[in-house]
């Protein structure tokens, strides 16, 4: 898999005028990457993921995903929200299968496919569960699942984290770190968060703001397991620091 994006530009039409929100934006994700792009409110970030997932399209530029332009949302993108968007009527299960059952995958199959992946997020005890019944994290993950379970190429995440307890976010970090170890699924995740980003990816690319580009690409290099621990590690702070300097850089010129 290979994403690439290239020389994008965004542009909405308001009252006041033409709004940039991306002006030239380049990245690329190789297959089994976990990449962040990291930017403040007003940076395009989710409007960044919009257009890859072909939610939207944009005004210049291009994306695409093995040589193929992105033309419109295909299972070869899975989505996941800050918002579950789980259906409140369906139980896990068939939150999760949803997708499986819209591509006419035979019954049986579904069934085998929305256990795997029940069984990876840790909720199989949840299968006949309503969402109602689960706690912020746990929809959370059923919503990893239920996009796991297209077998996308590429997962894309839009501050998944972002509408969570500090405690609870901490925990589906470490959690996601474990499900694409084991699944091998590249991921592309935008946040806010810093310490997040750093904890997560393998490299990010850190946004500016209005209109949104890119600052700065960093490689991601900590030592040993990456758990609760090694945020206290000089390395993983230094990072942090340095981001949150190339952000502060953004902020200077608005409190001018």
């Amino acid at each position: 898999m290979h994403l690439e994006v290239c020389h994008l530009f965004k542009q909405f039409k308001t009252r006041q005028g033409t709004l940039v929100a991306l002006k030239d934006i380049n990245l690329h994700v190789e297959t089994g990457e976990f990449i962040c792009a990291v930017g403040a409110s007003g940076s395009g970030k989710s409007t960044l993921l919009r257009l890859v997932a072909g939610l939207d399209m944009p005004t210049a530029g291009e994306i695409r995903v093995d040589d193929v332009p992105v033309t419109g949302p295909g299972p070869d993108r899975g989505m996941v929200f800050q918002s579950y968007t789980l259906y409140p009527w369906m139980n896990v299960a068939n939150n999760v299968g949803f997708g499986l059952k819209l591509r006419g995958m035979a019954a049986r199959d579904r069934h085998q496919q929305v256990n795997y992946y029940l069984d990876v997020v840790g909720l199989s005890h949840c299968a006949q569960c309503f969402p109602k019944e689960l706690s912020g994290g746990m929809k959370q993950r059923v919503a990893i699942a239920r996009a796991l379970a297209s077998q996308p190429q590429i997962l894309l995440m839009d501050e998944p984290f972002g509408a969570l307890d500090v405690q609870t976010k901490e925990t589906l970090q470490q959690f996601l770190l474990q499900v694409w170890r084991r699944t091998g699924t590249t991921i592309l995740m935008i946040t806010h968060d810093v310490e997040e980003a750093v904890f997560l990816s393998g490299r990010i690319y850190v946004l500016t703001s209005q209109p949104g580009s890119i600052k700065q690409e960093l490689s991601i290099d900590l030592p040993g397991e990456r758990d609760y621990q090694i945020r206290r590690h000089p390395r993983f702070q230094n990072y942090k620091d340095e981001i949150v300097t190339l952000l502060r850089q953004e902020a200077l010129p608005i409190l001018a």
